[in-house]
């Protein structure tokens, strides 16, 4: 472990401090416009243009990658981003702050490809699922902080804008100093969310239900909180709660999903995240006590964190390992067409009250459980002895599934036109 740690960590580092600037300002931006007074149906727009940003990024940035190389693209996309991030500073403007906010998920889809792909050529074979478990602690733990630091400044003003550009800007250091190019991103294909379809209906619809309501939590959770008078610091402690909540339970539930039928796993985590959000939503009718508020909070996150990779898992049961790359990509396409349409819809249900946030997740939540137990009577469980095993894999870009260790990896090419600075 140490001896992959080592390998990694400048990668790593670079991660860490831009989850921790894009972590800070996904929670300054609502608790911003609330203070601007901001409705919650436009607060949901603006934060829905990072999930829409990210989607395009995810189309674009491997060609781009591909023209100039590793450490350019990483150079351009983290400028671009520290220079969005300071755009929201200097102009209050809800359509510049919803352009500037689809810029920030366009560059992160561009960094994070940079960042695995980086992380895949230079991870043996054998250390492949724990230099992705660490890349996901990484994340998990960099966002987190980077939500509490909002408490530097409760009047979420210029300084924290300026604290999130300068730790995206840092992030470019310990990452363009590596010298070690990345495997070719063109052999990367999607597999058609049809072709993903056929092979596992339930994957599919899954991945696409985790981004809905995930996509909403994260996007909407500071604004509920706002609503139902959080102070900056409860805020900051509510929004931190799911966060942690999806790095405990993974494992855990994972471990239950490789014993079991992972269908009989995914429903109850569908009912927990049901019996969550509907205490969330109560809490917010009557006031609760915070301690539980956040406690619930933490619950429900945990529990939606879980279902993306369970669906991942569920759906390699079924398709060949040659091509699981590939279907990483497409079930992450689904994810983030969900978690682009999620914040927008549970928006206007916010319309009948800060509750409407937790009513619109646990809807989706009873959607998807009767789904689950409806594709349990049309396909026989496979034996746990021949399921594959569960990997949390993040929903960040399609590289991220070439460190999966289930998957075949991605084969060490470099670039011809990649000059020796980019090595």
């Amino acid at each position: 472990m140490i001896s992959a740690l080592r390998t990694v960590f400048s990668l790593l580092l670079g991660a860490g401090l831009m989850a921790l600037g894009v972590g800070l300002l996904g929670l300054l931006l609502p608790i911003r416009m609330n203070l601007e007074g901001i409705e919650p149906q436009v607060a949901g727009y603006v934060m829905s243009a990072y999930y829409a940003g990210f989607m395009g990024g995810s189309f674009v940035a491997q060609r781009i990658i591909g023209q100039v190389g590793h450490i350019r693209a990483f150079a351009a996309f983290a400028a671009i981003l520290t220079g969005a991030i300071m755009i929201h500073a200097l102009v209050f403007n809800i359509p510049v702050w919803g352009l500037m906010r689809a810029a920030v998920g366009f560059c992160m889809a561009g960094l994070y490809a940079v960042i695995e792909s980086w992380l895949n050529v230079r991870s043996p074979n054998e250390l492949r699922g724990r230099v992705l478990s660490m890349y996901t602690l990484t994340i998990y733990v960099s966002s987190g902080i980077g939500q509490l630091a909002i408490n530097l400044d409760d009047t979420a003003g210029l300084e924290l804008f300026c604290l999130g550009a300068l730790l995206t800007s840092l992030s470019l250091v310990p990452v363009v100093m590596t010298r070690v190019a990345g495997p070719e991103l063109g052999s990367i294909k999607t597999m058609s969310l049809a072709g993903l379809y056929d092979a596992s209906p339930l994957g599919t619809v899954a991945t696409a239900g985790a981004g809905l309501m995930s996509g909403s939590l994260y996007a909407l959770g500071a604004v509920y909180g706002t609503q139902i008078g959080l102070s900056v610091f409860e805020n900051s402690i509510f929004m931190g709660a799911p966060i942690i909540g999806g790095f405990l339970l993974q494992w855990p539930i994972g471990r239950l999903s490789d014993k079991f039928d992972r269908r009989t796993v995914l429903f109850g985590v569908l009912l927990s995240a049901v019996i969550a959000a509907v205490l969330l939503g109560a809490f917010s009718l009557a006031q609760g006590n915070f301690l539980l508020l956040a406690t619930a909070n933490l619950l429900l996150g945990g529990f939606l964190a879980t279902i993306y990779p369970t669906a991942v898992a569920h759906a390699f049961d079924y398709i060949d390992k040659s091509q699981m790359v590939a279907a990483n990509s497409g079930m992450l396409l689904a994810w983030a067409v969900g978690a682009t349409a999620g914040p927008l819809v549970a928006s206007s249900f916010m319309a009948m009250g800060p509750s409407g946030l937790f009513v619109f997740i646990s809807s989706i939540a009873i959607i998807l459980a009767i789904y689950t137990r409806w594709r349990m009577s049309r396909r026989a469980a496979k034996p746990a002895e021949e399921q594959s095993k569960f990997v949390p894999v993040p929903s960040t870009s399609a590289i991220a599934g070439a460190l999966d260790p289930r998957a075949d990896p991605l084969p060490e090419f470099y670039y011809e036109d990649e000059d020796p600075g980019d090595r």
